[in-house]
């Protein structure tokens, strides 16, 4: 088996930095940090977000004094301006580009995963079909740990 060298914790921090420069760099990221501007920058956008704050105040104050009706009635008003808000065109935009940017993330959180679990496997000897760890590790020589 080939010797390699073993990484510190710092050299491993510094390559997820130059990794989360990257991904920061990607199509994904540009088009959420446009589609956020867009979305600052737009004032109906600004007013219904307000308006659902607002709303949500409401609804917790109407509740807390056990006023079941007027929360009712204040919670059809939040979903009517909610449905407002989530028909406008950037906004929607700007919810796919989280998922995208999300997405990325996660695909990455996955490849890291398994890269670091086919590895464990495939040093110690295992079985990577089954996904089972070896008896130890699959050099011969010792090194003077855990022996």
């Amino acid at each position: 088996m080939e010797q390699t060298s073993l990484y510190t914790q710092n050299e491993i921090l510094e390559k997820a930095r130059e990794l989360a420069v990257m991904i920061a760099r990607t199509k994904e990221v540009d088009f959420y940090k446009r589609a956020e501007q867009q979305i600052k920058n737009n004032e109906r956008v600004q007013e219904l977000i307000a308006e659902l704050k607002k709303k949500q105040k409401q609804m917790v104050m109407f509740e807390s004094m056990n006023k079941p009706e007027l929360a009712k009635k204040v919670e059809a008003e939040y979903n009517q301006l909610h449905e407002e808000l989530d028909a406008i065109p950037i906004v929607t935009e700007f919810k796919q580009s989280q998922v995208d940017v999300n997405d990325l993330l996660q695909m990455v959180t996955n490849v890291i995963t398994n890269t670091v679990s086919e590895r464990i496997i495939l040093d110690t000897g295992g079985n990577p079909l089954t996904g089972e760890t070896g008896g130890g590790p699959a050099k011969s020589r010792h090194d003077g740990c855990c022996s």
